[in-house]
């Protein structure tokens, strides 16, 4: 070791370390000695940048371009389609609500008990209004304590909520809601006249036979086979008179409607209208019609000019059963009797409604004189050209009786 205390050079040098070649240490060796490895670019490595042709450069644009752009389209279609998921999840491009007071016209019915979710939801699947619920919120906000009342109203597709809901709670609509159904006599009638109107039945029943008071013609008796069918609103301070007269007036429209005129025509119309309304489904009012039209064309025919209608019989007796004795069926005083008497009775055993009314004005033509319906669950009917095939098909519907006790009588 040096006894210089400057001289650090060997006591930092690691023991047992080999010499240089060189035969010296310090920066100038180390600058001259030779290396087996590859010159260092230094510094100016760092900053050379490689030599492109401007063709190469366009392309590598054009492909940062490419990527860049499809890098974009990809992030928008996720972007969409996770915006599609949450939007059907949550509902976000549901209509709402409609704006205005609606398109196009459109009748929509109330039923009588319908509760404001059945009346939301029908008004939302006849296009009405654009969501149940909405419609519900907003006559909430106004009605909570109200009820929409049964009945026919004149509204229109797309309307907003508001509009929809004003429409149905007018205050000048009418509260007195009478549905009149198809085969009710007269007599029924008047009830469900006086107690949707709190008018008493004897009101009512004192124009039962004043047919002039309202235009009928003469030979009809009553105003039996007058009284439309059908469902009204009527004002609260509509009389009696007065719900009669609409009931007639929808009847003489739609005679009209069906180019009947004349009054021996009206009155054979409405007559033969009454009968096939009770005695058939109406899917065979055309046909029954034809049949009945037969009858009284052919008095010299097999049916001899009688319609025979059972309907008609017990309508003369009062009695809401087809069950009558032989006894019955030839008394000949039964003005309705039409086994005893031939031709049409002496007036209509109910009002008819629109569809019987068409297939009498307009009658099939056809070769039947009779007819049985042989199930009285399915309403399957049977015609017949012959008296001797009708009575087949009357054992057809006698067997059907027997086979459900009780429902025949």
């Amino acid at each position: 070791m040096s006894d210089d205390p400057y001289d650090q050079s060997a006591s930092r040098r690691p023991e047992g370390a080999r010499e240089s070649s060189g035969g010296g240490g310090g920066l100038g060796s180390l600058l001259d000695a030779p290396s087996s490895r590859q010159p260092s670019t230094g510094l100016r490595g760092v900053f050379e940048h490689e030599e492109l042709t401007p063709e190469q450069v366009k392309r590598r644009q054009r492909r940062g371009r490419v990527s860049l752009t499809t890098a974009i389209a990809l992030f928008l279609l996720a972007a969409l389609i996770t915006v599609s998921v949450l939007g059907s999840t949550f509902g976000w491009f549901e209509i709402r609500d409609y704006r205005g007071d609606g398109k196009d016209p459109v009748t929509f019915s109330v039923g009588q008990g319908a509760t404001t979710g059945q009346i939301a939801v029908a008004l939302q699947e006849q296009g009405i209004v654009a969501d149940a619920e909405t419609f519900v919120e907003t006559y909430q906000e106004e009605h909570a304590e109200q009820f929409i009342q049964p009945g026919e109203y004149e509204l229109r597709t797309e309307m907003s909520s508001e509009a929809a809901v004003d429409a149905l709670m007018e205050e000048d609509e009418a509260t007195h809601y009478a549905a009149v159904n198809r085969t009710l006599r007269m007599s029924d009638v008047f009830g469900v006249l006086s107690e949707s109107t709190g008018i008493p039945v004897s009101e009512f029943e004192a124009y039962e036979e004043d047919t002039e008071a309202f235009g009928i013609p003469g030979r009809f008796p009553t105003l039996e086979g007058w009284l439309h069918p059908g469902e009204y609103r009527f004002p609260l301070d509509a009389t009696a008179e007065q719900i009669l007269r609409d009931m007639v007036d929808r009847t003489r429209a739609t005679l009209e409607d069906n180019g009947v005129s004349g009054e021996d025509r009206i009155f054979e119309v409405l007559t033969i209208g009454s009968i096939i309304e009770f005695e058939v489904q109406p899917e065979h009012y055309d046909v029954v019609a034809g049949a009945i039209q037969n009858r009284l064309d052919n008095p010299d025919g097999e049916t001899s000019g009688f319609i025979q209608s059972d309907a008609s019989v017990t309508y003369g007796l009062d009695r809401r059963s087809y069950d009558f004795t032989e006894e019955e069926r030839r008394d000949e005083s039964n003005r309705y009797n039409t086994f005893a008497n031939p031709g049409l009775p002496v007036g209509p055993i109910g009002s008819p409604g629109d569809a019987a009314i068409a297939a009498a004005a307009d009658p099939q033509e056809n070769d039947y004189y009779f007819w049985v319906t042989v199930n009285l669950d399915t309403g399957e009917t049977k015609f017949s050209e012959t008296y001797a095939q009708h009575l087949e098909y009357v054992e057809e519907y006698n067997q059907w009786c027997s086979e459900n006790e009780g429902r025949c009588g």
